[in-house]
């Protein structure tokens, strides 16, 4: 088992298509105990109390844009596991603009603020809260779901691909604090388009999703493929990766064009 002894906490499990979810089960199977929290509401829309008996996982909801919520939920998490954390999943995102259809050049921009703070800034009050009330073993790992549109353009994806650019910009700078600190380690996982509630949702997903196919010599991702990537980041097999951004997509991040697309305009 590759987490035996290992704790930590998951965030942004909503049903069984959630790729947290996926991480929760591959945790639990490979010999971890946790905690999983999520917003309120998001409990409420969701399935969680299934996965938290499944895993027998005690469930504390967080609004991780709120401090004293972040506070309560390490202050819980700690005495339910009997100790500090050797592994923290931020999967997290989200945008009104994207859900409410704006356009990016006209962006209401009290939304904007809400889309950075949820799906970005979060993961920094995560480390901050965790780091002064000294929440992590030495020898952390802390992992956090980004996307390619942190680097390229992708019509649709509108002010998302800000708040992915701030996400991996906080791993590298947290990375390097905790790094110093603890030897504790923060990475983003650049996941393929994987077909989750939250992903389906942006405008013109499942073009996405096949051209990516179709782009990918390895062919895209999953949900499952990238759970066992996050518990291989967890382990004690990825110690000295950290302030890194890493590309999970088949091979999309480095392919020009595919024999697959030249076929199709051809």
């Amino acid at each position: 088992m590759m987490l035996k002894g290992k704790k930590g906490i998951i965030s942004g499990a909503l049903d069984e298509s959630s790729i947290a979810w996926k991480v929760a089960e591959r945790c639990h199977e490979e010999g971890a105990i946790f905690t999983l929290t999520n917003a309120p509401m998001a409990m409420r829309m969701g399935k969680i109390n299934e996965l938290g008996e499944k895993c027998n996982s005690k469930i504390v909801g967080a609004d991780l844009t709120l401090v004293e919520d972040i506070e309560n939920l390490y202050d819980e998490s700690l005495n339910e596991l009997s100790g500090k954390v050797d592994f923290i999943l931020h999967s997290v995102g989200m945008s009104p603009n994207v859900r409410k259809k704006k356009e990016y050049g006209d962006l209401n921009y009290e939304w904007l603020n809400k889309t950075l703070d949820v799906s970005a800034i979060s993961f920094h009050k995560m480390l901050q809260v965790a780091e002064k009330k000294e929440v992590l073993n030495d020898w952390s790992s802390s992992v956090a779901l980004s996307y390619i549109a942190a680097q390229r353009t992708f019509p649709f994806y509108s002010d998302m691909a800000e708040a992915k650019s701030l996400l991996e910009s906080i791993a590298r700078s947290y990375g390097y604090r905790l790094g110093k600190l603890n030897k504790s380690r923060v990475n983003t996982i650049s996941q393929s388009p994987t077909i989750t509630t939250a992903g389906s949702g942006i405008s013109g997903f499942q073009s996405f999703f096949n051209y990516a196919e179709k782009m990918s010599p390895l062919g895209n991702a999953t949900a499952d493929e990238c759970a066992d990537y996050c518990i291989f980041l967890f382990s004690d097999l990825s110690k000295k990766i950290t302030m890194q951004n890493l590309f999970h997509d088949g091979g999309f991040s480095s392919t020009g064009i595919s024999e697959d697309i030249i076929d199709d305009f051809s």
